[in-house]
């Protein structure tokens, strides 16, 4: 039986606008369904030796080396969905893959992805044994690059789960070409947070009052998927968000284009340290200049920040001038973000702490705070809010904090100057966009009067709002509108619509043909001038239009897996004409409601469940029902069909009315093999004759002009079925059912 999970402790995603991002869903592992897929192979990996690796760290400390701070062994792996794990057939034909990896007394894994190809449609996921999990991952997860690294997840068993849809079969592939251990309790689960010193201080305390917008600069960064450092977003000249990111020389390694970027993570509280969110990611960068001397490395981020995590970009001090106080934030040990300060001035040194001889400032002691191992690489801001450089490293600790190095960025800059820019010898942060006054801006808000489904109507008469999202008082605007299919048509606004305001425009009656159509409205020359934000000139609606046509409503009561179903509607000559799912999970008993409007015809009702069990009644009460207005059921099911359902009903008094000033028409033959003769009478003045498919589709047309008239159509290049001939006249329109024969 299955159940809905109630809850997951801790979902490690990131925004759909970033380079690793995830996009929802729930493993087919997690949950009740597990129980009917077979048991996951499981790939065990060599012990860690945790205390010979933490006596290692130590040793370095005591050098004075800053970072990474490691946390994690890196096992190399090849893991590959061609060769290790297991395979699981759906009903459907799409296929599910799975491998466990056991990484003995781990606090938390992560993992890379040396190939990643996933087809259009292919989901992801990584899993723990506590349900809690990251993805879906899919091929837009990690756009242009085969490679992918994946961030941690906590406990010592992770499950890789993979979902190929049937018509992309075999063409996915991965391979994990490397698993991390983490022999450091990277998320606190045994301890408070953090391995750092008590004398740490959480940016959300006073201290960081001044320098909240210098802290939303800062991201942890891990790196080699092992390690920990610390670095900057930088503003450039030009101040467009371009994602350069400032670290240490001594935190690189061979995998950098994989290292992940983790911003934000604040406690949220000064005192007791609170966890913060560890969803804010950007994965992937390209390393744009290093230099051992001054311990810098120079990075552009695999893009932007979305706007959602609220980031700002570090101003900088290109001069060779000694700040006179100093304040540096961090993630010492790996630990949620910190800030210390100095009060003293800062000293020109050279120092070696094992990577050669790099030119730097001196902190001589720290006044509030330290750092640690893990906050290598990150920035050090003078008494004016601007960074002067990157920590190297030094002896600065808890229990004795003096002495701290950070690479110059006098000396840097000329490496640095061909991305930050030639606008002086100071930089202020980019803490907001830069707002260009919009004088000129003509916006199309919305279309309305026209429904989602036009039954037996020809004609719509649209209404349009225009907004003035401008500066300037509005006078006249362009309005342009075109129906699929058909010329596009341009009206004129004129009236007064002063900034901020909206005004409703109806757009002139438009004649539409049956089938499915998108009306495209866009607004411009607002009072004659370019429109400066043509991003929001364009409005489109789309709408179906069945006519002839009956109005048939669909209603689908739903189990607690909507993921699983799917279904459509099909004409006699097996037209797909609607289809509808996958639904979300966890809506059991929700009714969904879909109109169609039908013609006279025979239709085929197919619906799917994609794990096979149906819609009832393990999983809740699922059913649904196909009917007329009036009542009348065509369809019905109690939602026990297995994997799949598959029903017919036929429409039996759809018409078009007669018209009510008089009128006949006569067909024949009828059925017909080929040619048909149409006789009409009683109709003065022209005509047009319309010939309609079983969807309604106009596929011929035809003026008339005499009365009595006497028209021969020939329909030997169409298929056999159900048509509907139409004559539109000045006084209405008559029509008549046709069957053609083969």
């Amino acid at each position: 039986m299955r159940t809905t999970l109630l809850a997951v402790i801790c979902c490690l995603i990131a925004s759909p606008t970033i380079a690793q991002v995830a996009f929802g869903g729930m493993p087919w592992g997690i949950g009740a369904r597990a129980e009917k897929l077979p048991r996951v192979p499981q790939v065990v990996l060599p012990e860690v030796d945790a205390a010979q690796l933490i006596e290692e760290d130590l040793a370095k400390v005591d050098a004075g080396i800053k970072g990474p701070f490691r946390f994690g062994f890196n096992h190399v792996t090849d893991i590959r969905t061609e060769r290790d794990g297991i395979w699981y057939a759906l009903p459907n034909g799409d296929r599910v893959w799975r491998v466990a990896i056991h990484c003995p007394e781990a606090y938390a894994i992560n993992l890379k992805f040396t190939t990643y190809r996933m087809p259009e449609g292919a989901r992801l996921f990584v899993y723990n044994t506590a349900g809690q999990h990251l993805g879906a991952f899919t091929a837009q997860s990690s756009p242009g690059r085969d490679r992918m690294a994946v961030g941690q997840l906590p406990g010592d068993r992770v499950v890789i789960e993979y979902h190929e849809p049937a018509a992309q079969f075999g063409q996915g592939e991965l391979v994990i070409g490397q698993v991390t251990h983490a022999y450091r309790d990277v998320f606190g689960l045994m301890r408070d947070l953090g391995d750092s010193g008590p004398c740490n201080i959480n940016v959300i305390c006073p201290e960081g009052d001044d320098w909240r917008d210098e802290i939303r600069t800062v991201a942890i960064i891990t790196t080699g998927g092992n390690g920990f450092c610390t670095g900057t977003l930088m503003n450039n000249c030009a101040g467009d968000s371009i994602p350069y990111f400032l670290t240490a020389h001594h935190c690189l390694s061979d995998d950098v284009e994989d290292w992940v970027f983790r911003f934000n993570w604040d406690s949220p509280t000064c005192d007791p340290t609170e966890n913060g969110p560890i969803d804010q990611t950007v994965a992937g960068c390209e390393l744009l200049v290093d230099n051992n001397p001054t311990d810098m490395a120079f990075l552009r981020l695999s893009s932007i920040p979305p706007p959602e995590y609220n980031v700002n970009w570090a101003g900088w001090d290109k001069r060779d001038i000694a700040a006179t106080s100093a304040v540096g934030i961090h993630h010492p040990s790996g630990d949620i973000k910190k800030i210390s300060r100095t009060d003293g001035a800062l000293v020109q040194a050279d120092i070696d702490l094992g990577t050669g001889t790099a030119d730097c400032w001196r902190v001589s002691v720290w006044d509030a705070g330290t750092t640690e191992p893990g906050s290598s690489g990150s920035a050090l801001w003078n008494q004016d809010k601007r960074v002067v450089g990157q920590l190297y490293g030094g002896a600065a600790n808890c229990d004795n904090s003096v002495d701290d190095y950070y690479g110059r960025l006098s000396t840097s800059w000329p490496l640095l100057e061909e991305y930050l820019g030639t606008c002086g010898d100071t930089l202020d942060g980019l803490n907001v966009p830069v707002v260009v006054p919009i004088n000129w801006d003509a916006a199309v808000t919305s279309i309305v009067n026209v429904p989602a489904l036009v039954c037996d109507e020809d004609t719509i008469s649209p209404i349009i709002t225009i907004k003035n999202n401008g500066l300037v008082q509005l006078n006249t605007v362009a309005i342009t509108y075109q129906v699929t299919g058909q010329p596009s048509n341009t009206v004129f606004w004129t009236g007064t619509l002063q900034p901020g305001q909206t005004v409703n425009h109806p757009l002139p009656d438009i004649e539409v043909p049956s089938g499915e159509l998108t009306l495209m409205v866009s607004s411009s020359a607002p009072n004659g001038n370019e429109d400066q934000v043509p991003e929001n000139d364009l409005w489109d609606l789309a709408f179906v239009v069945s006519t002839p046509g009956q109005a048939v409503q669909f209603d689908l009561v739903l189990d607690d897996f909507g993921t699983d179903i799917t279904w459509e509607l099909m004409t006699d000559s097996a037209t797909v004409i609607h289809s509808g799912g996958p639904y979300t999970d966890g809506d059991a008993g929700d009714t969904l409601s879909t109109a169609f409007c039908l013609t006279y015809a025979c239709y085929t009702f197919t619906i799917n469940d994609a794990f096979g069990d149906g819609i009832c009644c393990e999983n809740g009460e699922g059913s649904y029902t196909i009917g007329v207005p009036d009542g009348a059921v065509l369809v019905e099911s109690d939602g026990q069909y297995g994997a799949q359902d598959v029903q017919e009903f036929c429409l039996e008094e759809v018409g078009v009315p007669e018209s009510s000033s008089g009128g006949h028409m006569r067909l024949f033959p009828n059925p017909a093999t080929g040619r048909v003769v149409l006789q009409l009478n009683g109709i003065n003045g022209p005509a047009k004759v319309v010939l309609r498919d079983s969807a309604g589709r106009i596929i011929m047309q035809q003026a008339v002009q005499a009365d009595p008239s006497r028209l021969e159509l020939d329909l030997n290049g169409f298929a056999a079925g159900v048509y509907h001939v139409q004559v539109h006249h000045t006084r209405g329109r008559i029509g008549q059912r046709l069957i053609l024969q083969r």
